[in-house]
């Protein structure tokens, strides 16, 4: 009812009266009639126009019917439109009557319909241009194929001079025929109003059908009736689709594969024919765990300097080789190891490989390089200077592994930096970059068994050496809780407390992680009672490191200068309460769920995916160690988390670390 007395108001109606009638006396009936209906306020109505189609949809579905109803459109421009008369001639040629094209050749000579019509529907906003069949459920995809065969036809050959008269004159006749009865007339004049308001708009398109040419129905085919603007339904006797849903399984992604090459280098495969896209890398134990203080940069300068050319190959012919195939090459140091990775697509995978391989084997070194990736690497060690969580990572670290390579810079010192050489380069390369220290992965649009010949092919003479670090040692315990402060003249200060981590191969790593997880989100203990409801810090959060040998655990947080002493108690006793209490319930629960979900989204990627089981199987954690991480991490009880916290957190010494502006003079 109150869409009726909304809408249903004289100012939204035209009245239309054709026939023996006084049109003066019928305008004062109607005058007396509405003037006791006065007009009324219409809200305006929005209706959002419908976006561009960009590609082909198709549904088909089951139905209580005995054959299949099938259609298929496109769209098509509202009634207005110049391109409207050629639309509904080419609907006329296609499927207007016994003598259209698809009626005889789908119907008639290929027998794949029992009818088939085509429809130009054009109200006042864009319309559709449509194909109707009613046929076997056995032969829909035949009729669907002839039928859009010929549409083809009709885009590149256009239609006979004859087809288009034909359609010309079925198309006046059946409008004249239309205008016979008053009904038909005031038909025809109220949808000339409403839909254009020019009540002569049905004479103007009959003047502009006569003017249609072959050329203009032939374009308007190749416009309209394109693969991504066309729709696809049909409804099918119930059970007619079921033996075909099988063949529509979506591709999935192969397990990994393992090989291991004569001269002991690990490669790990993935099949992954989703998308013609492939990720590929070496990785190589290493980092900082194998730098000493007088050398300290060097894992970082070796992978940047290892791509600037080989005995083949310039950098700029690297760097463009893989570029003008759409690809990319890069190289990164860590902790425990150092990795080059390549991404490309399908065609060019052995040209992908070949560069990896190449840069692995031949890199040259050249002095220029050397000297140029030396001022970047510089210039970032004093970029971190600026970074106030960085430098608080820097002393905690160096306070926290006394005598240690984790105590060193990812960056390294600038001393260490500039003395380095060319041979220093060479030999920690041929120290480190050796078959049985790393671990190769290609993951994607590939066959493992041509990856693993390619592999032998370019890989199998790299010297094999043996692994390294199997006998890193452990920093020695923290003798006591350590205080260590820097000043940089900032407008914020930083607090960061690092106590003893574990190793990669620790049982109590399962449960760090989750108390890392429930300790860095906007939901955490420590963001809702420092940052939110005391309002003391910026941000604040946790990190760990992990390694071949015992890393660290840090809480970190970033405040006004003036709030360090308060906020760093608040720090410490909401750390107090974490080691004796452990994590509550939800907590728990959350963690595991972001630590779960984090891995899932991360093995979408290809490369990342690759990546990560690398590491894991030159970790010795094995390559399938994903697998396990969902049933470790759900193993976990609040009983485990509250022992592991008092383990790390409750009675360790630990570094606190602090960054400040300088006193005031």
């Amino acid at each position: 009812m109150q869409y009726y007395k909304t809408r249903y108001v004289p100012n939204n109606l035209t009245f239309v009266v054709v026939g023996d009638v006084n049109g003066e006396k019928v305008q004062q009936q109607l005058s007396d009639l509405f003037n006791a209906y006065p007009e009324k306020s219409l809200k305006p109505v929005f209706i959002p126009s419908e976006p561009p189609q960009l590609g082909r949809r198709e549904v088909h579905k089951e139905f209580a019917t005995e054959l299949t109803h099938f259609s298929m459109a496109w769209h098509i421009p509202e009634v207005t439109s110049p391109d409207v008369p050629a639309l509904d001639l080419l609907s006329t040629i296609l499927g207007d009557g016994r003598s259209s094209r698809l009626y005889q050749r789908v119907r008639e000579e290929a027998g794949l319909a029992f009818g088939i019509s085509a429809f130009s529907y054009t109200p006042g906003d864009p319309g559709l241009f449509g194909i109707d069949a009613t046929l076997d459920p056995k032969k829909r995809e035949a009729a669907e194929q002839l039928a859009l065969q010929i549409v083809d036809e009709v885009k590149q050959s256009g239609v006979t001079a004859d087809e288009l008269d034909k359609a010309k004159k079925i198309t006046l006749s059946q409008h004249l025929g239309a205008l016979t009865t008053m009904r038909g007339q005031a038909s025809d004049i109220s949808s000339n109003w409403l839909l254009t308001r020019d009540l002569n708009f049905s004479r103007h398109y009959l003047d502009a059908v006569q003017q249609v040419t072959l050329d203009d129905v032939k374009r308007v085919a190749k416009t309209y009736l394109t693969e991504n603007n066309l729709t696809v339904v049909s409804l099918n006797p119930k059970g007619s689709l079921s033996g075909k849903a099988e063949l529509v399984k979506p591709v999935a992604a192969g397990e990994v594969q393992k090989f291991e090459l004569s001269n002991g280098l690990r490669l790990l495969v993935r099949e992954d024919h989703r998308l013609p896209l492939v990720g590929m890398g070496a990785v190589f134990r290493g980092g900082l765990l194998a730098e000493t203080p007088q050398d300290n940069g060097i894992t970082r300068l070796m992978t940047k300097v290892l791509l600037k050319g080989t005995k083949t190959r310039t950098a700029e012919q690297i760097a463009n080789e893989l570029e003008s195939v759409g690809g990319s090459i890069s190289s990164e140091a860590g902790n425990n190891s150092f990795s080059v990775s390549v991404d490309v697509m399908k065609p060019d995978v052995k040209r992908g490989f070949g560069l990896l391989s190449d840069v692995l084997l031949n890199a040259t070194f050249p002095e220029k390089a050397i000297a140029r990736e030396k001022e970047i690497q510089i210039a970032a060690i004093q970029q971190e200077e600026e970074q106030l969580t960085s430098v608080a990572r820097n002393i905690m670290r160096e306070a926290l592994f006394p005598q240690h390579p984790y105590a060193l810079r990812s960056n390294g010192s600038v001393g260490a930096v500039q003395h380095l050489t060319q041979k220093d380069l060479l030999d920690f390369r041929d120290r480190y970059l050796i078959a049985k220290n790393g671990v190769i992965y290609v993951f994607g649009d590939v066959k493992a068994d041509e990856i693993k010949q390619l592999v032998e092919q370019t890989l199998g003479n790299m010297k094999a050496g043996a692994l390294t670090l199997i006998d890193a040692k452990a920093s020695m315990p923290l003798a006591k809780t350590t205080m260590v402060e820097s000043r940089k003249d900032k407008a914020q200060g930083v607090i960061m407390v690092g106590f003893r981590g574990a190793s990669l191969s620790s049982p109590d790593r399962y449960a760090l992680e989750l108390i890392d997880e429930a300790s860095s989100d906007l939901g955490s203990r420590f963001f809702i009672r420092i940052r939110q409801q005391m309002g003391l810090a910026y941000y604040v959060g946790a990190s760990q490191m992990q390694g071949l040998v015992p890393g660290l655990f840090a809480f970190y947080l970033g405040t006004d200068p003036q709030k360090l002493e308060r906020v760093r108690t608040e720090l410490l006793d909401e750390i107090h309460n974490l080691a004796n209490d452990g994590l509550t319930p939800e907590e728990l629960q959350r963690a595991k769920k972001k630590l779960i979900g984090q891995q899932e989204i991360a093995n979408q990627s290809n490369d990342a995916f690759g990546y990560h089981c690398a590491l894991d199987e030159l970790y010795g954690l094995g390559f399938n160690y994903y697998n396990q991480l969902e049933y470790h991490v759900n193993a976990v009880t609040l009983d485990d988390v509250k022992k592991v916290a008092a383990k790390y957190f409750r009675d360790q010494p630990y570094v606190l670390a602090t960054v400040r502006p300088p006193e005031k003079k």
